[in-house]
């Protein structure tokens, strides 16, 4: 499931760059840094990145989750940083409502 996430937060991402011609043209992969030093987005771009992601999500999987939530602002290591940290986020997310029911 994380790679199905991967190519949805790339999939926002570049549609994202488009809408707000951000400019951004290097290829997308989980590695790629999202947010923070050397990162493709500033915080603004970031909320409308996780907006539509939570969105993507909810079309794909139909299920709605919260990724700006208080877990995610506190983690030490931020889910934000890479497009591959921000799937795994969304997995766990996922997972956890999944067990909720």
């Amino acid at each position: 499931m994380t790679q199905e996430l991967v190519s949805l937060i790339v999939v926002a991402t570049k549609e994202l760059s488009a809408e707000q011609d951000l400019g951004i043209n290097a290829e997308l992969t989980a590695d790629t840094r999202l947010f923070g030093e050397s990162g493709l987005l500033d915080s603004m771009a970031l909320v409308s990145l996780v907006i539509a992601v939570e969105q993507a999500i909810e079309q794909k999987y139909g299920a709605a989750i919260a990724l700006a939530d208080e877990k995610a602002l506190s983690q030490r290591s931020s889910p934000y940083r890479t497009i591959g940290s921000l799937a795994a986020y969304a997995a766990q997310q996922l997972e956890t409502r999944s067990r909720r029911g």
